[in-house]
């Protein structure tokens, strides 16, 4: 199980457990580039545990001293505070809840943190906003029981077992006498219609610390919350997309995944292709993919694909832009080089990747590969064009 074995914790392995899902960093295409370790991996399978540890709201307490904040917390349980003044807050004390199981993702490295992400590859540059790095985490709630429902919510318990909203952070009162609030730089979320078979964009929607669902901010670190958008839920769907401001996660689920393709189709798919002999219309040699463990190599009959039109070819050197020519190019915008795999996928699926934009930064949206993270322009996918055999 990818959940860290902690002190005085009972979800040890057992024999076929229940998957809930997977959450898929993008831009990684299936390994982190200093390898998958521990807790820091580049994708992360939730399992129903050996015993149940999720919490659920219980008790609300009105404190108007430091002292009467002290008392509480010391008893152990779990509970979210909302600092409304100087003078006073609200604190949520939550209970042990057997019918789910809780999932902590985030950049810290503490202990409760079950998944520590890493930023989107080539989503921004290293040190962009610092500030960022250690705030934006989330918890995934799963139902222990079918259909193994899985709920997003803003922000995570510490070490301490609390989830603190300080004096300035984005926060109400609900007309059901409910507190809630927002995390700093927001927990965003997309549910796509028709996934995977005909994908469709949604909206994307910014999910509070209690579980609602509202409109983006103004800014994505903005003072005040979207509107509440009415009958829409933080349930994810397969195909989910989940953005912590700087990495951005795909959600499958236990059953989506059933039905995914496995590394044994696309083998079988990269054999057929083998088997057309596409070949190189300039070399007239016959070209072949290479199998996943050489795929990082050059191999002499290796394809390659001009982007700007999808015609496939062996590798030739002349035609060449000189370094200087790539610099203008990246300066104008234009896709002089690019080292993302060779996208095997399907059109629909192409074209979904490309007119789905991911959040960039604080501010703004942008398609990029999900492979490799590169920013796409319009229109962001190529048809490949093979010449079949001469013969």
């Amino acid at each position: 199980m990818n959940s860290p074995k902690k002190e005085g914790d009972d979800d040890v392995p057992v024999k076929d457990p229940v998957k809930y899902g997977e959450l898929v960093i993008l831009g990684y295409n299936g390994s982190l580039p200093s390898g998958d370790r521990g807790r820091r991996k580049s994708r992360f399978a939730l399992y129903r545990r050996a015993k149940a540890n999720g919490v659920k709201p219980s008790a609300v307490h009105i404190l108007n001293t430091p002292q009467d904040s002290k008392v509480v917390h010391s008893r152990g349980q779990h509970s979210i505070s909302f600092t409304l003044s100087r003078n006073q807050t609200v604190v949520v004390e939550y209970c042990h809840d057997t019918n789910t199981d809780m999932f902590q993702i985030g950049r810290s490295t503490e202990s409760p943190i079950d998944f520590v992400v890493t930023d989107t590859s080539g989503g921004g540059k290293e040190g962009e906003d610092p500030s960022i790095a250690p705030s934006t985490i989330s918890r995934v709630v799963c139902e222990r029981n079918p259909p193994y429902t899985a709920r997003i919510y803003a922000a995570g318990f510490d070490s301490s077992k609390n989830i603190f909203l300080g004096e300035k952070a984005t926060k109400w009162k609900n007309p059901d006498g409910h507190m809630d609030g927002l995390t700093t730089n927001g927990v965003l979320v997309m549910h796509p219609l028709g996934f995977p078979e005909d994908p469709k964009q949604g909206l994307w929607r910014e999910i509070s610390v209690c579980g609602d669902v509202y409109a983006l901010r103004e800014t994505r670190s903005g003072p005040s919350r979207g509107k509440l958008a009415e009958g829409e839920s933080s349930a994810l769907r397969d195909g989910s997309l989940v953005d912590l401001c700087g990495a951005t996660l795909l959600w499958r689920t236990g059953e989506g995944l059933l039905r995914a393709p496995t590394l044994r189709h696309l083998e079988a798919l990269r054999q057929e292709l083998n088997a057309s002999r596409p070949q190189c219309p300039v070399g007239l040699s016959t070209l072949a993919f290479p199998s996943l463990p050489r795929s990082h190599s050059l191999e002499e009959r290796q394809p390659w694909v001009y982007l700007a039109c999808g015609h496939v070819h062996g590798r030739h050197d002349w035609g060449q832009r000189s370094e200087r020519e790539e610099e203008q190019g990246e300066v104008d915008g234009s896709t002089a080089r690019r080292e993302c795999p060779l996208c095997r996928s399907v059109e629909r699926t192409a074209k979904y990747w490309a007119e789905t934009p991911l959040p960039h930064g604080t501010h703004a949206f942008r398609p990029v590969c999900p492979f490799c993270s590169s920013t796409l322009s319009s229109p962001g996918w190529t048809r490949l064009i093979f010449q079949g055999p001469i013969d």
